[in-house]
């Protein structure tokens, strides 16, 4: 199987095994995957992950028990936890302790011709939803896990910072909640995609320091996001933090309580939301697409994701005959852009 393969340095790599799906498991086709800033953050060494990197996807079941699963277009959550330790019991299973995470921790991931998941993580996708706006399932869950943590209404003033993709579509997903929203990046062709939805946005360095906001969404990729984030909050307000970064942060606690500042940490989050709001337009994600490579340019695709300049690039997987697993068969999509 061909796959990237992380161990220190990226490498591609033909010979990789095809994966067998354990019991409760599903074989999946992977059809596109996107890279995303916590892929570019396992190559830096966070997480000291060895394996297949990749966790945004969207695939075929290709393998599993249940009939009625076969054969279907899906995207899946990523942590895989044991269900049955105390954490899983109280309904936590995304901080299982055993848990496994796909393409990050403990679990080859989705930058390969095949990948497993539980049957329960998986989501079937329907078929109007096109195959690129499936990829942005998983990390648009995510910016609605915000909306699950922080009760935000239209009284709030909010400020997303980053204008990655992170940040795109967490401002168009805080704008459903009719809040007073500002977003703020570092690229004018980044924010321009935000001004075209109507979502008010400012370059950094023009940002109005002295404003405050009861919201601050930290989505920059970078330590000094939470620098600037800390320097905007409204005492008594809220940072939620959706950066991951390898470096460390100093963070100077004693002002964190004598203002009363909640820091929240959010990570994943609820997939039916995400699938309905891709669905109906209310999240514009075709806009960041930048670059799709094939697998087989996956290190040059990777080359070109590390740019600051770059928005959501995407591998495109070749297939196989179901079984054999050898022959090399056609790009399933166009080429690349």
């Amino acid at each position: 199987m061909l796959g990237l393969y992380y161990d220190g340095e990226l490498r591609l790599r033909e010979d990789l095994p095809v994966p067998e799906p354990g019991p409760g498991e599903a074989l999946i086709k992977v059809m596109a995957a996107g890279i995303c800033h916590t892929d570019k953050e396992i190559v830096k060494g966070y997480m000291d992950f060895t394996g297949v990197p990749g966790h945004e996807f969207v695939g075929v079941v290709e393998m599993v028990d249940d009939p009625n699963m076969l054969g279907k277009r899906v995207v899946g959550e990523i942590n895989c936890p044991c269900r049955v330790c105390p954490v899983c019991v109280e309904g936590k299973t995304n901080h299982c302790h055993d848990r496994t995470t796909l393409g990050i921790s403990g679990r080859d991931g989705a930058f390969a011709e095949y990948l497993t998941l539980p049957i329960s993580n998986l989501h079937v996708i329907p078929d109007t939803l096109p195959l690129y706006a499936a990829v942005f399932v998983e990390p648009l869950a995510a910016c609605f896990r915000i909306t699950e943590q922080v009760h935000i209404n239209p009284s709030h003033r909010v400020v997303v910072l980053g204008d990655g993709k992170l940040g795109l579509m967490a401002a168009q997903v805080m704008r459903l909640n009719g809040c007073a929203l500002l977003a703020v990046g570092r690229y004018i062709h980044k924010l321009k995609i935000l001004d075209r939805l109507g979502i008010r946005t400012v370059m950094e360095n023009d940002l109005d320091k002295d404003e405050r906001f009861d919201v601050v969404i930290e989505s920059t990729g970078s330590p000094e996001g939470f620098y600037l984030a800390r320097s905007l909050v409204d005492p008594a307000g809220i940072i939620v933090q959706k950066s991951t970064y390898v470096e460390s942060v100093s963070v100077d606690i004693s002002s964190l309580v004598v203002d009363e500042i909640s820091v929240i940490g959010s990570r994943c989050g609820p997939f039916e939301p995400a699938i309905r709001a891709l669905l109906r337009g209310l999240v514009n994600v075709q806009e960041l697409i930048d670059r799709r490579f094939p697998l087989e340019m996956g290190l040059q695709a990777f080359e070109y994701a590390m740019r600051d300049q770059s928005l959501k690039v995407i591998l495109e997987m070749r297939t196989y005959p179901a079984e054999g697993l050898r022959e090399p068969g056609e790009l399933q999509v166009e080429p690349v852009i």
